[in-house]
């Protein structure tokens, strides 16, 4: 059913969309998304008043109210915000902006709108994207576009309404993310990692407490993957505080809105703002950090970076950052924290410009927990191929050893050109690093008791740092690994080639008849060869 209502919400709003570039359309549907489901939970939580304000074994029973006082309760914000939903004023429920949306000033209309639930919720100042005024779409179809997300039913279940809400919510909202990373091609990777990646990420480093940080974090997807761990781990929300940094400011709104329709507390900083130049959060020291951020981007240096606390194990080159990422992530983990990064491959093994007297230093101070390289294909926005760095501010365990693992040859192909990681593809990475460290709590559905790690030829090994200094500390994992290992069937290796000789001399000869029958079949065609 949600397959159904996600495919066709979106094959409809495509349509819609006529020549408006997807990445200019995906803040007008999104954003008209999040109105009708906060508008719808507002009306959700409305009516479920109106019914205990009524029950005489009700908390809230109002005794002899006559329809006017009822009328004024409903309009207590606080009945609201004790179950975080925001308070909606009249003007912009979507019913009144539904029975508008014909009408020619209908993006004035939105605008006043969202400035309204702005104004009423001060949790989601700035966040909303008030452009449709200005919207280049032709007439008549932002009022189309209103019509067709009125088919979402946001607040439908009772007893769940706001989880159900929620739930469906959060689905639509990924599938269109998802959807607008691929119709924009190569700038949508600027704000979508695509899920399986980051199910990985989470997976590995379990992040079930304390603060979590992304310091650019685009759409906020790591989160969000964050919070579908902790809740299927028995763990709850609050367990959890969420910091993040984004530089565009519309994808810090999108974050932002990501965040807050599934009721995430979060902290984005007062603005966006560039990570290394305008760092929003310099005095945190997080539990986990998760980040994908732009791979091998040039211009990032800033004159003012120049002897800069983060760079502990030496300055970045000037037109890579990949390794100002790396450092400004581990500079900002607790002594206890754990960073998962996806970065482009050359980071595990370019010695220009100082990566690898960095690398180097990095390896030695045993910062480098687990590198896994991935298959091709996975991103949106680029063929690149990329890995996953997972560093430790201090080992607990395994000390001097790094754990490589090759998953290159796990993905699955999902469509034409785009391939991803299966749930059990991710379970088996994650067990294995958990098996690695010796924890005891993996991520399988039924946990292996005593599960004890072992090296598997063409997947996984533990390097000691001592081997990884032979190898010029390059960080590649096929390096490592070795060959996948062949079953022993008893035949030797002549055998073997007897037999492949006698099987290729037999289709030769095959070969060779059905040439002369072809040649027999076309000179009777009067072909000569």
């Amino acid at each position: 059913m949600i397959e159904d209502i996600k495919k066709t919400l979106w094959a409809t709003a495509d349509k819609l969309r006529a020549n408006m570039d997807a990445a200019e359309y995906k803040h007008i549907v999104l954003g008209l998304i999040f109105v009708k489901y906060i508008s719808d939970t507002f009306q959700t939580r409305r009516a479920e008043l109106t019914r205990k304000f009524a029950d005489s074994q009700d908390d809230y029973y109002l005794d002899d109210a006559d329809q006017e006082l009822i009328n004024e309760e409903l309009e207590d914000r606080d009945y609201y915000k004790e179950v975080n939903v925001f308070w909606v004023p009249e003007a912009a429920r979507w019913e009144s902006l539904r029975a508008q949306a014909k009408q020619a000033d209908i993006g004035k209309r939105i605008d006043d709108a969202l400035s309204l639930i702005e104004s009423e919720n001060p949790k989601l100042k700035g966040i909303l994207d008030k452009r449709y005024a200005r919207v280049q779409l032709p007439d008549g179809k932002l009022g189309e576009l209103v019509d067709l997300v009125s088919q979402i039913g946001f607040g439908e279940s009772t007893d769940t309404a706001k989880n159900h809400a929620r739930d469906l919510l959060g689905q639509v909202h990924e599938y269109f993310l998802g959807q607008f990373a691929s119709a924009e091609g190569k700038r949508g990777g600027q704000f979508y990692t695509p899920a399986s990646i980051v199910k990985t990420l989470v997976a590995v480093l379990a992040p079930h407490h304390g603060q979590v940080y992304d310091p650019c974090c685009g759409s906020g997807g790591m989160f969000v993957q964050s919070e579908k761990f902790i809740e299927a781990h028995g763990g709850k929300l609050g367990d959890v505080s969420i910091y993040g940094q984004e530089a565009n400011p519309t994808t810090w709104r999108l974050a932002a809105m990501n965040l807050a329709i599934r009721g995430i507390d979060f902290n984005l900083g007062k603005e966006p703002a560039d990570t290394f130049v305008r760092d929003q959060h310099p005095d945190l020291r997080a539990d986990f950090v998760l980040a994908n951020p732009p791979f091998n981007i040039s211009d990032w240096w800033h004159g003012s970076l120049e002897g800069d606390p983060r760079w502990v194990y030496g300055t970045p080159p000037l037109g890579n950052a990949n390794y100002a990422w790396l450092q400004h992530m581990l500079y900002h983990l607790k002594s206890t924290g754990r960073a998962g990064i996806v970065l482009a491959n050359g980071s595990m093994s370019s010695s220009q410009n100082s990566e690898g007297d960095i690398r180097r230093a990095m390896v030695e101070a045993d910062k480098v927990e687990v590198m896994i390289a991935l298959p091709g294909q996975l991103f949106f926005n680029t063929q690149i191929p990329a890995c996953l760095w997972f560093l430790v501010k201090e080992k607990r365990t395994r000390q001097g050893e790094v754990l490589f693992i090759d998953a290159r040859k796990l993905g699955s192909m999902i469509s034409r050109v785009q391939c991803e990681f299966t749930d059990e593809v991710i379970d088996r990475i994650a067990n294995t690093v958990a098996a690695w460290r010796g924890d005891s709590n993996t991520v399988r559905p039924e946990p292996v008791e005593g599960q004890i790690y072992q090296d598997i030829p063409g997947y996984c090994r533990s390097v000691t740092l001592a081997e990884i200094a032979e190898h010029g500390h390059v960080l590649t994992p096929g390096r490592y690994v070795g060959a996948e290992a062949v079953e022993d069937d008893d035949e030797s290796f002549a055998e073997k080639m007897q037999k492949l000789t006698e099987t290729l001399g037999e289709q030769m000869a095959k070969g060779a008849e059905l040439d002369q029958l072809i040649r027999q079949k076309l000179g009777g065609l009067g072909y000569e060869f």
